[in-house]
């Protein structure tokens, strides 16, 4: 077996070969166990990132390893024109798990907003889109149109007309709901502008709107479903029941699958072919969101997911910089005060030396605070750890 490739060669192929979409870290991994990274240069890192809350069950997790072994030892795909067992159970259980209508399959979480945003257009007839300042639906058209944040979207002008976004707040939402809304796209929880919970009464503003006016209310779950928050689906401690919703990241803990759920009302709405995706919903994707979804709905797992979210969350404010930890369950920001800001330069400049000189991956969706979704499965031993790590990087200048 070779030597794995440089964190210097990887960088050279990359710059020859590689479209430059992303800022990566500098760091190459090889390999990952449980909370732990694993890199060419031999150090082993603490992941409280989940490659950005995918692999909530940590890494190499057994029983979805065994799933993906013996699903790929038997089928790896046919097409969707065809009935597997695998994806049909998927289905039924996301279903009955929710909100107790039909699912459609995709490939990732802006795909699951896209197939949401055409079931809406298609309920309606047409209409606009709502959603809220900050959020974030995913970089296709129809999702980028539906997230309001310049910097994404000013390059790819024009975008998909019929979007408006509004301030996330009850008068915001129930002044922009009309006959011609086709639905309202919202987070519960606004991840990507730094774990941002939304108000209760906003998001019960939205549900009295969508059905005064014959509109959707679709909850993105995209990043809080699949019991990062605490429950199976955030929606549930929102005290709002929602039309839709989309989920994606966690379902198959590495493995590329998305979802739409829809309610009972909206089983019909799409028609043969209104809709499809050559690779969504394969068997070896559903064989890893089956072992997932057995791991989480298991006795305790997400009453322990509040518990760790507590301890983390207690730990992390009592660090010398930190002005507040605000979000749910094991969806956590960190909030530094001006002083550790201005002393680290920046938000983005302390994960990076986070991950290089402390061994601790976190990152920084705001220029004022830092972003933790570790994995749902983090011991008490390893949230103290991390908390240390964090503490000393800090502390560092």
């Amino acid at each position: 077996m070779t030597d794995p490739l440089t964190l210097e060669q990887l960088e050279a192929i990359e710059r020859d070969h590689v479209l430059p979409t992303y800022a990566r870290m500098p760091v190459a991994v090889t390999s990952g166990a449980d909370v732990w990274l694993h890199t060419a240069d031999g150090r082993r890192v603490l992941d409280l990132l989940c490659g950005l809350g995918v692999t909530s069950l940590g890494h190499a997790h057994p029983a979805v390893t065994m799933a993906i072994v013996e699903q790929a030892g038997r089928l790896l795909h046919t097409s969707n024109l065809m009935h597997l067992e695998g994806p049909v159970t998927l289905a039924r259980r996301l279903s009955r798990s929710s909100l107790g209508g039909g699912v459609f399959f995709t490939n990732s979480g802006a795909e699951a907003n896209e197939a949401a945003i055409k079931l809406a257009r298609r309920h309606k007839r047409g209409g606009e889109v709502i959603s809220l300042h900050r959020g974030f639906h995913g970089r296709t058209y129809g999702a980028l149109s539906a997230t309001p944040q310049e910097a994404k979207q000013e390059p790819f002008a024009p975008l998909v007309a019929g979007f408006r976004a509004v301030p996330a707040t009850a008068e915001a939402v129930a002044g922009a709901v009309d006959d011609g809304t086709a639905a309202v796209l919202l987070e519960t929880i606004q991840g990507e502008s730094g774990v941002l919970p939304i108000g209760h009464d906003v998001l019960a503003a939205a549900r009295e709107a969508c059905d005064a006016h014959g509109a959707l209310l679709i909850v993105d779950e995209i990043q809080t479903g699949v019991g990062r928050s605490g429950t199976l689906w955030s929606y549930e401690a929102s005290g709002i029941v929602p039309d839709a919703i989309t989920v994606a990241k966690a379902l198959a803990n590495g493995l590329p699958i998305g979802a739409l759920i829809t309610g009972p009302h909206l089983y019909d709405t799409f028609r043969p072919g209104d809709h499809g995706s050559t690779f969504a919903g394969g068997p070896v994707a559903a064989a890893a969101a089956h072992a997932v979804l057995d791991v989480v709905t298991g006795e305790g797992f997400l009453a322990r997911v509040g518990e760790a979210g507590e301890r983390f969350a207690a730990g992390l404010r009592a660090l010398p910089g930190v002005a507040d930890v605000r979000g749910r369950g094991l969806m956590l920001a960190v909030e530094l005060d001006a002083d550790a800001v201005a002393r680290h330069g920046s938000t983005a400049e302390l994960a990076v030396r986070l991950i290089t000189d402390h061994d601790v991956w976190v990152n920084a969706p705001s220029p004022t605070a830092l972003r933790l979704l570790p994995p749902l499965t983090i011991r008490d031993e390893q949230i103290d750890e991390g908390v240390a790590r964090i503490g000393a990087g800090l502390a560092a200048r």
